[in-house]
């Protein structure tokens, strides 16, 4: 199962309290690429949608698609914010 890294839920937290400040609300982990070069995008989300996994702790949700769980199942998602405030997240592989 996909975990975050201590930076990645506190960003994500903070992303998901600014945007959607629902107790449900969580950070939304979709697929937008093909099966030859997989790409996922980041959304804000007021509830999961039907059949989304649900990662995550009190401080955040995470609702992974179902391609995006398969293929997320032994990554780890960390984040950053540069100088300018823009936030990338990165995916590694989990500590064996």
């Amino acid at each position: 199962m996909l975990t975050l890294t201590e930076n990645a839920n506190t960003i994500a937290a903070t992303i998901v309290a600014q945007q959607s400040p629902g107790p449900d609300a969580g950070l939304r982990i979709h697929s937008s690429g093909t099966d030859a070069e997989p790409r996922f995008a980041v959304t804000v989300a007021a509830t999961p949608e039907p059949g989304d996994a649900i990662v995550g702790d009190e401080e955040i949700h995470v609702f992974l698609e179902k391609a995006a769980a398969e293929a997320l199942d032994d990554k780890v998602l960390d984040a950053a914010v540069d100088e300018q405030g823009a936030v990338s997240f990165t995916l590694l592989p989990q500590p064996a």
